[in-house]
């Protein structure tokens, strides 16, 4: 671990063993039974000039309604039902955002508004960039609540043309993000100090809806988040955080719902997820710049969330070189038809990786899953992500194991593990599995330990299953 961010983690510990009187949160909170408390003060947004129109800017308003409320001592910083436009809305230790039923938040499409850039984390690389729509840097006892919606409003017009795909509105001639992205990777491999690493202005990498980014006690309950312009939620280097009863809704390019980074003591429950890549994608980092960080991601709880589409409803990776250990998620939904016509997620669970990554996947276990929709390949472990297949740092991937399965819709491979003999993936357990409607066989190349009890492709019990 860097001493910078030994240093922060250390001060976050302390902060938050003196924040009784703000946020009374503590490990706990990962273990799904509680979240930061607020004192019962109030502080509308309209009594700091904001007025619900849609149109007129109340990024002021919002700003001097968040420190009065972290001056005062903490409690809830109350957008009401309405329409409120703004840019973006940095949290203080005590905040809690409370969006009520009825009020949708509008973020500002102008990327101008959302600088000066920010400590941030694109792609597993850290950078200056702009800032994200709801954004912390070293806070603790913060949360974003409420019935409300928050929209960033990115469309085929905003944010997403960046992507550089004629599918999100890009043409010949616009800008895009390949060569700020080319760049960022290089000054990782080549460790280029932070402070040196600054884009935003005039550059094009699409901020993440909400970030936290080493915060401790963190809480994101009941609110609809739609139209991202990048990643959804995105703790980093944090620790004590509770992800419950949200909605997320976004068909746009790197639309993931949930991306716990290089994070610690981390509950996930009650989401559902209506998303264009992965729903949940746990990381740490990416190659050199993943393993200068040194964190790794632990203590993961995922359970009783909805997945209506999707690239996985639960990834590991691809940029984990700080490591992943015990991961847990249970009872996971894949609903053949939730309104949006037939669900499309294409893995219940995939480990990803490149031979550049390092790093470790240790302790994942995923049980009590029904999928009567279809997926590609319901259970995957790669090391050929995005056709990546040169380097020498594979990442070591042990303790695997799937429980009560149901997948009835059909799939290619039901299992597909594609290790590499010097870097064999070893301990997983499948148990009973069961698969409908597989085109493929189970694949299996450069496991080690394996146990397979009681799993059927096709009505046929599979070799090695007692």
């Amino acid at each position: 671990m860097s001493d910078p961010v030994r240093r922060q983690l250390l001060r976050l510990g302390t902060l938050a063993a003196a924040a009784a009187p703000l946020a009374r949160a503590s490990a706990a909170a990962a273990a799904g039974r509680g979240g930061p408390r607020f004192p019962d003060a109030w502080f509308p947004v309209t009594d700091h000039g904001a007025v619900g129109d849609g149109v007129t800017d109340c990024t002021a308003a919002v700003r001097a309604a968040v420190h009065a409320c972290h001056r005062a001592g903490g409690g809830h910083v109350l957008i009401p039902a309405g329409l409120w436009a703004t840019g973006p809305i940095h949290l203080l230790s005590g905040v809690d955002l409370h969006v009520a039923e009825g009020a949708t938040v509008l973020f500002s499409t102008d990327p101008s508004a959302y600088l000066p850039v920010v400590r941030t984390r694109w792609q597993g690389v850290e950078v200056f960039n702009y800032s994200p729509m709801i954004y912390a840097f070293g806070q603790h006892g913060i949360a974003v609540t409420g019935r409300g919606t928050l929209d960033a409003q990115s469309d085929n017009a905003h944010w997403w043309p960046w992507k550089g795909s004629g599918q999100y509105g890009w043409e010949p001639g616009m800008p895009h993000e390949r060569p700020d992205w080319a760049t960022l990777e290089q000054w990782g491999a080549q460790g280029v100090p932070l402070t040196q690493r600054v884009l935003g202005a005039g550059h094009y990498l699409r901020p993440s809806f909400i970030q936290p980014y080493m915060c401790a006690d963190v809480l994101i309950e009941g609110v609809t988040l739609r139209n991202s312009a990048f990643w959804n939620i995105h703790p980093v280097l944090s620790r004590d955080i509770v992800v419950r009863d949200v909605r997320v809704e976004c068909e746009g390019p790197n639309s993931d719902g949930c991306n716990p980074d290089s994070c610690e003591n981390v509950t996930i429950e009650r989401v559902t997820f209506a998303t264009h890549d992965d729903c949940i994608a746990i990381k740490s980092g990416r190659d050199q710049d993943g393993r200068r960080v040194g964190v790794p991601s632990r203590r993961i709880r995922i359970r009783d969330c909805v997945y209506l589409s999707g690239g996985a409803a639960v990834a590991i990776g691809s940029e984990m070189s700080g490591g992943v250990s015990d991961v847990v998620a249970q009872r996971l939904r894949l609903p053949f038809d939730a309104g949006l016509g037939e669900a499309s997620v294409a893995s219940v669970l995939v480990v990803k990786s490149t031979p550049t990554r390092g790093g470790y996947v240790r302790d994942v276990r995923v049980t009590d899953v029904d999928a009567p929709a279809w997926t590609y390949v319901p259970f995957e472990v790669t090391f050929q992500y995005a056709g990546d297949t040169g380097g020498a740092a594979p990442a070591e991937v042990t303790g695997l194991s799937a429980a009560r399965w149901s997948v009835r819709g059909p799939c290619e491979y039901p299992v597909r593990v594609r290790a590499r003999p010097e870097a064999p993936v070893s301990e997983v357990t499948l148990d009973r599995l069961v698969f409908d409607e597989a085109a493929q066989d189970i694949l299996l190349q450069s496991v080690t330990d394996l146990t397979m009890r009681h799993v059927t492709v096709n009505g046929l019990p599979q070799e090695g299953s007692s």
